[in-house]
């Protein structure tokens, strides 16, 4: 491809006055606009994707242009609360017995706490903590020791758990469920 625009440039090769009709590189200069052309549209994606994944706010806000995540800061701030504020609620710790299928019993103790997005939904976190509570033993007697091995067991116990507590809480939203403690004996 190199080869082909550097035959443009210097007027050699055999397009150069040669052929049928006698039109001097005409198929070289297609592969240079075709070239030309995927080179900016390879740009042009580029810094439209690293817009919209983030990566340029910072340039954005030194040439004085408001962040995307700003747009929507009137509607938080007429609400009350602070942009970006997180809150955390924790849940009371549970102690369940793994699933072993042996007569030697294992003990898992655990202390979660939920991200919510602000303390408008601890209230509704506080009436529905019986049925969380409820999810959470029932998934968690079900689990064996296995399940939790390795940081891709965790992983699997944090989404089994949000994803539950999501459900039980249905209007609030929980944005994570973190572990504040987790002992398996």
């Amino acid at each position: 491809m190199a080869d082909d625009i550097e035959e443009v440039e210097e007027g050699g090769g055999p397009e150069d006055g040669e052929g049928e009709g006698g039109s001097p590189a005409k198929g070289g200069k297609k592969k240079l606009i075709l070239v030309i052309v995927a080179v900016l549209v390879l740009v042009v994606g580029g810094l439209a994707g690293s817009y919209f994944m983030g990566f340029l706010d910072p340039v954005m806000a030194m040439l004085g242009s408001p962040p995307k995540s700003e747009a929507g800061e009137g509607a938080t701030a007429e609400a009350g609360m602070a942009p970006g504020e997180t809150v955390f609620y924790d849940l009371p710790e549970l102690l369940v017995n793994l699933n072993t299928g042996q007569r030697k019993s294992t003990f898992l103790k655990i202390r979660v706490s939920l991200e919510l997005d602000s303390n408008k939904d601890i209230p509704g976190i506080e009436r529905k903590l019986p049925r969380i509570m409820d999810n959470f033993q029932v998934y968690l007697r079900e689990l064996r020791v296995e399940d939790l091995k390795g940081s891709a067991g965790i992983y699997r116990l944090r989404e089994e758990l949000l994803t539950r507590v999501a459900a039980a809480v249905a209007p609030a939203k929980v944005n994570d469920v973190l572990f504040k403690e987790m002992l398996v004996q």
